[in-house]
């Protein structure tokens, strides 16, 4: 198998295998009336949403990295995942509602109902997260 077919098999399955760190604990985010309690819950605690491809090999090293992280995050955050692929609609709400143009891997920190930081790709990681809690 020569490399550049390794890349491109290893790209386009589905690779959620890879993230041997999973952690159960992420609240799923699957329904628009989520968002709404959402926007709610931002007025006390910041809500962090990780928008997720299961397709993408750079979502699952993301969000292994996330889960590794996730001592450090949980005690500040309620921590939502969003599959976006299942949850399309529920995506482009998200990208309406607080004005972001949507990326996979994305991450979202949502208070007092507004969007204070959200990244996506390589510039997530669990210190720029902590920085904007």
């Amino acid at each position: 198998m020569t490399l550049s077919l390794f890349v491109v098999l290893f790209f386009n399955l589905n690779m959620d295998w890879l993230s041997a760190g999973n952690n159960n604990d992420w609240i799923m985010l699957t329904d628009k009336e989520q968002l709404k309690m959402i926007i709610k819950e931002s007025e006390t605690i910041p809500i962090i949403i990780y928008k997720h491809s299961t397709r993408c090999g750079l979502s699952s090293m993301t969000k292994n990295m996330l889960d590794k992280g996730w001592g450090q995050l949980k005690p500040h955050s309620k921590l939502y995942y969003l599959d976006l692929l299942r949850y399309r609609e529920v995506s482009r709400m998200i990208a309406e509602k607080f004005n972001v143009r949507h990326q996979s891997p994305q991450i979202l920190i949502i208070k007092k109902g507004e969007s204070v930081f959200d990244t996506s790709h390589f510039n997530i990681n669990v210190e720029a997260i902590l920085e904007n809690l």
